[in-house]
């Protein structure tokens, strides 16, 4: 029986999935909202506002939707997947009270102090002054975390004492619009990697491996961003690697959850440090990163749809992905000036004939028969290639090929991989 679907997002992580739960067998009909330009070439825009709970339930009853996929953090820590839940709608994404394993920083850190997690040192605070004194008492370089959700900009890492000392200010000024919380960190040496699970409450199972660039420009330089491009596999993410991070790191924290009474349940994305001391945790977040799902779901071979569904329906027992040998790597094309002051309405040409790479749209809309940039990160061109040389140079082709004056990318996205 065909599966209906409802796609909760407008950037290019929810691109993506479109992309992916487009092409499945068992898929039904197909709606999503907001969308944007891109995803509606695969689903049908939804004229519901996803903010707006009891709206998208009735619309979800009124057009027999069965399955719902919420993309971004935000409606997830809004507890959207539980009113969808408590409506009897199967839902892909955690509770409110899971969600905050991305929702509160500091609630991570208190949790992996409980199962002995491996993670940094740190300290919370409600208070300028005491997170101040924190800071001077360890030392620079050391990071400071607004707590709450920050589209991945609410993270400075110091690497002289007023850096931070600015950094608290900033925070509990509420520059990031979350309010008057920051989490102090200790610096952690290695190797940054994100690894990908999808979670049905008890078990967890793994589902790939990328590396982003946070940073702005070439040589990871410049402020921190919601990212700038990535690579899938890792190159750095072995086999013993990853099993580490599995038993050490993720199966706690399942097991923390459950006993907190809030089960996760959708997809945890761990952001790891790579250290001469092991696998540490330096975040989780709650949904598939973007740009990492970008790459994942170029390298996903198996029908994403049933997958979903099962993680769901909390079940996802005989679910085994199976994935491309090839590499994928994921360029992003962003509004010159972000993240900081950036123009929106501006043109963008995209060719006729994109070959082997996918452009996915993030913020993009369009302006009568012209599409324009609406948004900080713009599109994500993503190509496959027998390895991250190959996948580079078809993306970077592609991007070159994109007439965008007001836009800019990084050069060096996936050279590490090399």
């Amino acid at each position: 029986m065909a599966t209906n679907v409802l796609l909760i997002g407008s950037g290019g992580r929810e691109h993506a999935l479109a992309w992916k739960i487009a092409q499945s067998p068992e898929l039904g009909s197909f709606w999503a909202a907001p969308g944007n330009p891109g995803i509606a070439e695969h689903a049908r825009i939804a004229p519901v506002d996803p903010a707006d709970h009891a709206a998208v339930a009735e619309f979800c009853r009124n057009e027999s939707v069965d399955l719902v996929v919420v993309g971004p953090e935000a409606p997830l820590v809004a507890g959207l997947a539980d009113d969808l839940r408590a409506a009897g709608l199967a839902v892909f994404g955690p509770s409110a009270a899971a969600a905050r394993l991305e929702g509160s920083k500091g609630f991570t850190k208190d949790l992996c102090t409980l199962k002995n997690i491996p993670t940094a040192a740190y300290g919370r605070f409600a208070d300028a002054d005491a997170a101040k004194a924190y800071i001077r008492e360890m030392g620079a370089p050391i990071v400071v975390k607004a707590d709450g959700l920050a589209a991945g900009k609410g993270v400075t890492v110091a690497l002289a004492l007023d850096d931070a000392l600015r950094a608290v200010d900033a925070c509990f000024a509420d520059a990031f619009g979350l309010g008057a919380e920051v989490v102090v960190e200790e610096f952690l040496e290695g190797r940054e990697a994100s690894l990908f699970c999808l979670c049905d409450g008890t078990d967890a199972l793994f589902f790939g491996t990328a590396e982003d660039h946070k940073r702005a420009f070439d040589g990871d330089k410049g402020p921190n961003t919601g990212g700038m491009g990535a690579y899938s596999p890792s190159a750095a993410m072995t086999p013993a690697l990853v099993e580490e991070a599995m038993a050490r790191i993720v199966r706690p924290t399942l097991a923390g959850m459950r006993e907190a009474g809030s089960p996760f349940t959708g997809v945890l994305y761990a952001g790891l440090m790579l250290t001469t001391d092991g696998v540490r945790l330096i975040e989780y977040n709650v949904r598939f990163g973007d740009p990492e799902c970008q790459t994942l779901m170029l390298r996903l071979e198996s029908d994403l749809l049933p997958i979903l569904r099962a993680v769901a329906e909390g079940s996802l027992t005989g679910i085994e992905p199976r994935w491309r040998d090839e590499a994928a790597v994921c360029v992003v094309m962003a509004a010159k000036g972000y993240p900081g002051a950036y123009a929106k309405g501006t043109p963008i040409g995209l060719p006729a004939d994109t070959g082997d790479a996918a452009i996915f749209h993030a913020g993009t809309r369009r302006d009568g028969d012209r599409l324009v940039a609406d948004g900080g990160r713009v599109l994500g061109v993503t190509a496959l290639g027998s390895d991250a040389a190959e996948a580079r140079d078809v993306a970077y082709r592609t991007v070159r090929a994109i007439d965008w004056p007001g836009g800019f990318h990084r050069t060096d996205i996936g050279l590490k991989a090399l």
